[in-house]
């Protein structure tokens, strides 16, 4: 979360003139609107104001509890927990600039294709990028998860063939006993696949970490469920595995 909480800190306009009740109301709308949390709790907003290397008030509940008895209340708490009355949220949106933001994001992301050199994986992170810009946030991170898997396979083939091929043999619950073409990586599961890349020392343990959880959303993204797949998600997904992954192995 410390990624995404932090992007959305800086795109706030006068973000540091802001007072502690009013990050509290724009950290609860960033967990509820921007996350897609049902609602969020005192210690998750006091965490946001950690994250970005904020001072938290002393007393966040008390401060949630102010908003509850102003006219019109500008919170709904439920359980221990809160969310935005509707008009709160509409006219923070207003004056976040949704649109501006994604603008502004989808400006970033663009930075990112224009990092790859010209040919078939600039082209299929710019359809990636595409998706996002039009809503389509599932689409975008398993385009950019299939990406990166593939860009992987050609690394692989291109410069470290035999490395991965010692730890394919070494792994007794394989099919297969090596590698030579690109199709042949279809026969391992995706988690023995990131297993062997760091077995095989082609990655760093940092790197495997990044793969595993962008596998686990990539999944999430992968199957009719009610997971709420927000725009902040998808950022964190294309840029780790375009920074991370792509262009840290050059083919």
């Amino acid at each position: 979360m410390n990624d995404a909480v932090n992007r959305f800190y800086n795109s706030i306009e006068g973000a540091a003139s802001q007072s502690q009740n009013g990050m509290v109301e724009l950290f609860l709308y960033f967990l509820t609107a921007e996350l897609g949390q049902e609602t969020a709790t005192p210690r998750q907003i006091a965490d946001c104001f950690e994250a970005c290397d904020l001072a938290a008030p002393a007393n966040v509940s008390a401060r949630l509890s102010e908003g509850l008895k102003v006219k019109p209340p500008k919170y709904i708490k439920t359980k221990g927990a809160y969310k935005l009355q509707r008009h709160t949220r509409e006219a923070l949106s207003k004056k976040l600039g949704a649109e501006t933001v994604t603008a502004q994001t989808s400006a970033t992301l663009r930075g990112l294709e224009h990092k790859l050199p010209a040919g078939a994986d600039k082209e299929f992170l710019k359809e990636a990028i595409d998706c996002f810009e039009i809503g389509a946030n599932r689409a975008a991170i398993i385009m950019t998860w299939m990406l990166a898997m593939d860009h992987l396979f050609a690394y692989i083939l291109a410069h470290k063939l035999t490395e991965f091929n010692v730890a394919v043999s070494k792994d007794k619950g394989l099919k297969i006993t090596s590698v030579s073409q690109r199709d042949d990586f279809t026969g391992i599961k995706e988690t023995k696949f990131i297993e062997l890349c760091r077995s095989a020392g082609i990655i760093s343990n940092d790197v495997r970490k990044i793969l595993d959880q962008k596998l686990g959303t990539r999944n999430s993204c992968a199957h009719p469920s009610g997971v709420t797949i927000n725009k902040s998600k998808v950022i964190d997904a294309i840029e780790d595995l375009v920074d991370n992954v792509i262009l840290k192995f050059p083919v």
